[in-house]
């Protein structure tokens, strides 16, 4: 159970006397003169593999180091891939990359840029039904939770480490177009922004306990209590990215977080491994996240950088836990202490393993199996 006990600022958190602060510098200030980064870094450890959140004995994340791959299993120079059916895969993702061991890889949605592809990616329709010698590699991904093969792939791509190739939903690629401002004030009235547009009944009944014990703005259709949908640059008018366009939400998204000292994310599916783009979007809001999901999310994430609520033993302990740190300027700010003290543990090698790097990745396990000259499925 997360509590002060487990803190090296034991004192902060249990003695010292309600501070209700909003201004999250002052904050840090104050965590820099009684703590400061010698003391993190000694208890987490200044790099990966060190200290708390290290990768437990199942291996969560799949290795995407340079001495990971040797060179010589690649068998082609350069793969092309060419995308033919999508929904949400960014359009920014286009482009020719230089990988490891002088691998070039062609990444396009447009036929003409790659005339011959040595791999076909299908996202939203399923591979045709059977790929004879010479023709590219069929590449099928699903990053929900149920990991749902076509059958008919060649490879295939998940969140998991378990399947061929993996992508996480940490980094950039998932938040190209955002408002990059955000607030260094955080309330005290309303300690917790939530936000769900897909409201389904276990999650809605778990934030409904919780909206209860702890003062919380729901933005989206379910359990809405801010006057209305996407209410958020009406609160926050510093977060209009252009006034002269319709904003869009994730324009806001993070600076809206931004002015809550907590950010609720509960997944659809709490299964191993599945850490989605809720809790990563808490995270580079300068929020701390109240997560509810993967198990091994420890795995995953910056030592000390979130708070598992499924490690309470009662939602009202939770609640007392999350009251008293929003009191606590010093406890508080040690959540943020991972990114001020350059402390990624466990969340470099997820970054390394996201969507960001897929591109590469998957023309690495493309020249593995020789492309197109791969036998037949």
């Amino acid at each position: 159970i997360p509590s002060p006990k487990d803190s090296i600022f034991l004192a902060s958190l249990s003695d010292s006397k309600p501070d209700p602060f909003q201004n999250l510098l002052g904050a840090f200030k104050k965590w820099d003169s009684k703590v400061g980064c010698a003391q993190f870094r000694e208890k987490h450890g200044g790099g990966f593999g060190n200290g708390s959140g290290l990768i437990s004995s199942y291996a969560s994340l799949q290795g995407v180091d340079e001495g990971e791959l040797e060179c010589g299993e690649l068998k082609m120079n350069h793969v092309s891939i060419l995308v033919k059916g999508w929904t949400w895969i960014p359009d920014g993702m286009d482009n020719l990359y230089s990988c490891r061991c002088g691998l070039s890889c062609l990444w396009t949605k447009l036929p003409v840029m790659a005339d011959k592809p040595d791999a076909l990616l299908f996202e939203t329709s399923t591979p045709p039904l059977k790929r004879r010698k010479g023709e590219p590699l069929r590449v099928y991904m699903d990053l929900e939770a149920g990991r749902t093969r076509s059958g008919y792939e060649d490879l295939f791509i998940s969140y998991h480490a378990k399947d061929d190739v993996q992508s996480t939903y940490a980094g950039s690629i998932f938040h190209k177009n955002r408002n990059y401002h955000l607030s260094s004030y955080k309330r005290n009235d309303t300690l917790v922004y939530w936000s769900s547009s897909r409201c389904l009944p276990e999650r809605n009944k778990l934030a409904k306990q919780l909206l209860r014990l702890l003062p919380t703005h729901s933005f989206g259709k379910c359990l809405n209590n801010v006057g209305g949908l996407d209410n958020a640059l009406t609160l926050y008018p510093d977060c209009i990215k252009d006034p002269n366009e319709a904003p869009k939400w994730w324009d806001h998204l993070h600076c809206a977080m931004s002015h809550y000292k907590f950010v609720l994310a509960i997944e659809n599916t709490m299964t191993e491994s599945y850490v989605t783009e809720k809790l990563f979007y808490a995270l580079e809001s300068g929020s701390v996240p109240i997560y509810f999901g993967a198990p091994n999310v420890q795995d995953f994430v910056p030592p000390h950088s979130i708070i598992d609520g499924t490690k309470f033993k009662s939602l009202e302990e939770l609640a007392s836990y999350v009251k008293a740190l929003a009191n606590d300027p010093v406890a508080y700010a040690e959540y943020h202490a991972w990114r001020r003290c350059g402390v990624m543990g466990n969340y470099r090698k997820t970054r390394a393993a996201s969507l960001d790097t897929l591109p590469c990745r998957l023309c690495e396990a493309v020249s593995k199996k020789n492309g197109r000259n791969a036998e037949a499925s």
